[in-house]
């Protein structure tokens, strides 16, 4: 029987979850849907954003890479995808190409040629021979709001509002509350029916502000995981990134609640060593009616990162247990 999941995020987090739920698809016989966040607004795709306007493509094609076929040619492809162009060495000044990634360049042509980004996103997967649909979460481009205390050095109680998804990453403040401009998106269609016809939700890893909270905050996707017979899991982080200094790990689960009060969870995956002492997060994950399970899913080199493995290797007995 197949096995239908909605992973939501953006960035590197999404691109492990993907890549995990890859390893896990053979036996599972899974049938992954990704649904994107739109809000980025730094590096290439904030200047492709600016420049051409539509959808900022970094993440969806971050996305599409990580569902990318295993037949040679496909990883050739999935390879010139992530291929960024260089500053050439003593070339002229304003070099439009330098630090655009190819596929985010071929995106936003497949975007322009055919106007819809479903349809886009739809014939770049077909190219790299995804096993899997790449989604994003409104047809529309969004921005990132935070009140933040503290982001201005010397003044710790001073909140202001920061703007821009990349400013709101490398904040050194706290966030207090987060929003989106235009504040009621209109949700991708295909994304909501997704939803609608999921056995898993999957929140998480990533940045917890700019990549996991702002799929909550479109009226019409929150309707949808509300209403969804699935059932929902949340993958912690390894680590605080600059925009969650100072929120601890049951804090992110905390988050959650906070923009989705009516949201109940099954299952937290984390990592032990990543949790520490795991009461609180235990009751954290029992305040959103989940069990939590602790798996060694980090990579070896200590670094904060998933091992795309090992993490696969947890999600199989969860998500195969009632097969």
């Amino acid at each position: 029987m197949t096995i239908r999941v909605v992973a939501f995020g953006g960035g590197h987090g999404l691109s492990a979850s993907l890549r995990a739920l890859r390893r896990c698809a053979p036996e599972l016989d899974l049938d992954i849907t990704a649904v994107v966040t739109v809000g980025d607004d730094g590096g290439s795709s904030g200047r492709l954003r600016a420049e051409r306007g539509g959808l900022p493509p970094g993440d969806l094609r971050q996305a599409l890479v990580a569902l990318a076929g295993d037949h040679p040619a496909t990883r050739r492809s999935a390879g010139l995808f992530q291929h960024r162009f260089a500053e050439v060495a003593g070339g002229c000044r304003g070099d439009g190409l330098a630090g655009h990634a190819v596929g985010n360049l071929v995106l936003c042509g497949l975007m322009e040629l055919l106007g819809d980004p479903v349809a886009a996103l739809e014939h770049a997967g077909a190219m790299l021979g995804a096993v899997g649909r790449v989604l994003p979460m409104s047809r529309q481009p969004v921005d990132i709001e935070a009140r933040v205390r503290g982001a201005e050095p010397g003044r710790p109680d001073e909140v202001c509002t920061v703007r821009g998804q990349h400013q709101v990453a490398v904040t050194t403040g706290r966030v207090e509350s987060l929003r989106l401009t235009p504040q009621a998106p209109a949700a991708c269609a295909e994304a909501v029916a997704a939803i609608g016809c999921a056995d898993w939700l999957i929140f998480g890893p990533g940045s917890w502000y700019t990549s996991v909270l702002p799929h909550l905050l479109v009226p019409q996707l929150a309707a949808a995981i509300l209403a969804s017979p699935a059932r929902r899991l949340v993958t912690l982080n390894l680590a605080a990134e600059k925009e969650t200094l100072g929120l601890s790990v049951a804090d992110h689960l905390a988050a959650l609640r906070w923009y989705l009060p009516e949201l109940t969870v099954d299952f937290v995956l984390a990592d032990a060593k990543a949790v520490g002492d795991p009461e609180p997060v235990h009751g954290a994950a029992e305040s959103l009616g989940a069990r939590l399970v602790l798996a060694p899913v980090a990579v070896d080199d200590g670094t904060p990162r998933h091992d795309p493995a090992a993490l696969g290797a947890a999600l199989v007995p969860v998500m195969g247990a009632d097969r």
